[in-house]
């Protein structure tokens, strides 16, 4: 399966941006999805993950402002961020998990990789 994602930018400080993450090749309707991100200097880092199912799972510091979603029938994921803060400036990667199983919460856990979409929060 080859992820695309899209939808990074540059916004202030309390603005909103929407994520999208497009497979191609399968469906991707039976593999959990999850959403990293990737600060200069740091770590790939968890932010949100959902399950087939749509059981949804956040990182503590995006939790309250970022919402996963999926659309099966556009075998999409998206990622809606409001309230940005600075320190959500990162690369954001979408992933998904091999056939069938469920949540995930490290980048090992995931081996297909989109290339990256770069959102850069201005104070």
């Amino acid at each position: 399966v080859q992820l695309q994602a899209s939808g990074g930018g540059l916004v202030q400080a309390g603005g909103s941006l929407r994520l999208s993450c497009a497979a191609s090749g399968r469906t991707i309707s039976s593999n959990t999805m999850g959403w990293f991100r990737q600060a200069p200097g740091k770590e790939r880092e968890f932010v949100a993950a959902i399950t087939s199912g749509g059981s949804a799972f956040y990182a503590d510091s995006v939790k309250g402002r970022f919402t996963i979603s999926r659309d099966n029938a556009k075998n999409t994921v998206y990622l809606q961020m409001n309230s940005l803060k600075p320190e959500d400036t990162a690369v954001y990667y979408c992933a998904a998990r091999p056939y069938g199983l469920g949540l995930g919460y490290s980048s090992s856990d995931y081996n297909y990789w989109g290339q990256g979409t770069l959102v850069t929060v201005s104070s």
